[in-house]
């Protein structure tokens, strides 16, 4: 098993969430999140007075999938997130050593 986290822009979230569930999704883990890259934030003028802004608002998507469909995942949401523009994102996969789902309890490939 897998953990992909993406993180992307908010205005690709709706076109990220339709793709992957167009997949076969089922489940995932989406935040609010903020944060910098190499841009270092950006400069906004507001009434004429230029301000900084550190930390630009971004969306944090987290999947378990299985081996398998890690690289499908992680091509979707590439493909759909992207601008072409600096600060669309990052996407990294994880290895996953257990699932355990709490209702049930089962585990690993049942819990998915």
């Amino acid at each position: 098993m897998k953990l992909v986290t993406a993180v992307i822009k908010p205005h690709k979230w709706e076109d990220v969430r339709e793709a992957l569930e167009t997949f076969g999704v089922t489940g995932m883990t989406v935040s609010e999140v903020s944060g910098y890259g190499r841009q270092k934030g950006h400069t906004e003028v507001y009434r004429g007075a230029e301000y900084d802004i550190a930390l630009v608002p971004k969306i944090r998507i987290e999947i378990v999938v299985g081996d398998d469909d890690a690289d499908d995942v992680v091509g979707i949401i590439v493909k759909t997130a992207q601008t072409g523009r600096i600060g669309d994102g990052k996407v990294w996969v994880s290895p996953v050593e257990t699932v355990v789902r709490v209702r049930t309890g089962d585990r690993d490939d049942a819990a998915l």
